[in-house]
Parts: C-alpha cells; structure tokens; sequence
C-alpha cells in the first residue's frame, strides 16, 4: 500500500489527491492520511485549514485508518522514533517507511511499494498524464449564486483570460519571506502583454483576496474583478478560472488547478518561474516538468 498524507489548503490537497489517483492508475493500492486535519493537529499547525476535498461531488476519496498508518509507519509512527530509526530517515530515505518530499519532483516513488508520503507534490509530472481523468472527476456542486452561472457564459463566449492575485497570508512577514516578490507588477505586466499579443481581443477576469487592490492595479474595460465568492463558496473562483480559455496564474496552487481543471486544448497557461523563494529556476527542467506551461521571471522575462 501507499499512503499520502493530505494538509495544507485546498490546491495542496488536490495535489495530494492528484499523486494518490495516479498510483491508482498504476493498480497499486493507495489510500490517504487525513489525520493531519484531527483537532489536536490543526490547533498546532501553523496555519490551520479544512479538509475541503469532500466538498467536490463523488470524489472517489479512499482514506486510510489509523491502524494502517500505523502499521506502515511501524517505529517512524511515534511521536519519538529511536536513534536507528532517525538514522535510517536520514542515510537511507528510500529505505525508510517514511517519505518526506525534499525536491521539485521525484520520479523514483512510483516503483515504491509499502511507503507513506509525506509533501505537497506541486509538479505537474506527477500526474499530468491522468490530467484528463481528474478533469472528469472534479466535479463542483451547483453554486446558489446566479452571477457564477451568468459570468461562466460570458467566459464561453469570448477570449476569457483569468488572472489570480494571492496577497492575504502572503503578506504576513514569515510568509512574505518565502512568497513575496514573486508575482510583482512587472509579472502581471508581462503576462497580460503575451496574452494580448497571442489572443486579441481577451477579456481578463481578476481573481484575489484583495479585491480593492486589483481594482486599483487592473483598470480598464478588458478588466472584470470577481469578487463574490467569499467564505465557504470561495473554492468556486477555481471552477470560474477553469472556464476560462487562458489562465494567468500566481505562486498558489490554488490558481495552478484553476488552469489544470481548464478544458480548453488551445489553452495559454502562464505561472511564476519559482513557487517560493528558495528555489532557483533552472529553465530546462521546468518546461520538462512543467510541459504546456508558460514560465515568466518575477522581473516579467518569459523563458
């Protein structure tokens, strides 16, 4: 068996999802760990988030028990592993129970049986080739608000171009350290441009935290903020942005699979060069990994 852990926001969980889904697809049996949304870890969690994944309709969601983690796990189950087992996680990674992702992408866990995954398994290699699956299997409950069904038409209707901006938690010190200084002026700038220049005539549809922020940096009549998801109803943004023919995403993987749920076989999908500020660019690996993927520097350079 193969076990994911599932934490984080709602793009990170359909990411682990994502992972689990493709083992699947392998016929190894795979199952998620949802203890990380108990009570007692989510009041220590840095930041704290709802198990959302069943909020979309007839996930195929299969979750492991605390007896099988525990058995997995064996000794790396408790809270204090011996000395052995701390040198085995650390000389020997792949030989441990216990996976925690270090790299952008490690193709080696799919020959692994019998291990539990632990990390966020951005990288669309992962399960781009399952992209089509996934596509049928997200499926969002009817919204109670008529302007999603009335701006989804609009999208069908034209170059419909979604433009998400993250600001919110990213623009808290810790998080600033890490996010911040990616998805600037010129990133947008340069986005907005590649699309006009490939797409005239597109209509971009602003999606943020910070609806008076973009209404002050994104004027015009090209222009359209959505700001009424908000709450409970805020994962609609993500369907909206997937109804769009392109997609301009932030370092959030929350707009990641508002372009991956995207249909469109035309479509531009453009997100930052890095996620986090401790990675370097390396362009050869990134549109490998990152296949249909446009890439733009935080400076606005598309590579």
């Amino acid at each position: 068996m193969i076990i994911v852990r599932v934490m984080g926001g709602l793009g990170n969980q359909l990411q682990q999802y994502a992972l689990c889904r493709k083992f699947q697809s392998l016929g190894v049996e795979a199952k998620l760990d949802l203890s990380w949304f108990s009570q007692k870890s989510q009041e220590e969690a840095a930041a704290p988030r709802k198990y959302a994944l069943p909020d979309f309709e007839g996930l195929p969601l299969q979750t492991a028990s605390a007896e099988e983690v525990r058995s997995l796990l064996g000794r790396a189950y408790e809270e204090r592993a011996g000395l052995a087992e701390k040198v085995k996680k650390r000389l020997l990674p792949e030989k441990a129970p216990l996976f925690e992702e270090s790299e952008m992408y490690h193709p080696q866990i799919f020959s692994w049986r019998n291990r539990y995954l632990a990390g966020y398994w951005a990288c669309e290699a992962y399960y781009a080739d399952i992209l089509g699956r996934l596509r049928e299997e997200i499926r969002f409950p009817g919204s109670g608000d008529a302007r999603n069904g009335e701006i989804m038409a609009e999208m069908a209707a034209q170059p419909s171009v979604s433009i998400h901006v993250r600001r919110g938690d990213y623009l808290d010190d810790a998080n600033a350290a890490m996010f911040g200084g990616i998805c600037t002026e010129a990133y947008y700038d340069s986005c907005v441009n590649y699309i006009k220049e490939k797409c005239p005539g597109a209509v971009f549809y602003v999606f943020s935290d910070d609806a008076d922020y973009v209404r002050a940096h994104f004027s015009g009549g090209e222009f359209h903020v959505v700001d009424w998801n908000r709450g409970a109803d805020s994962f609609y943004d993500m369907l909206l942005m997937s109804c769009c023919k392109h997609n301009i995403c932030a370092n959030s993987t929350f707009s990641f699979w508002g372009a991956r749920l995207n249909g469109n076989p035309g479509r531009i999908m453009l997100r930052p060069s890095i996620h986090k500020n401790t990675q370097t660019c390396v362009p050869e690996q990134m549109k490998k990994l990152w296949a249909g993927w446009t890439l733009v520097t935080p400076a606005g350079v598309v590579i």
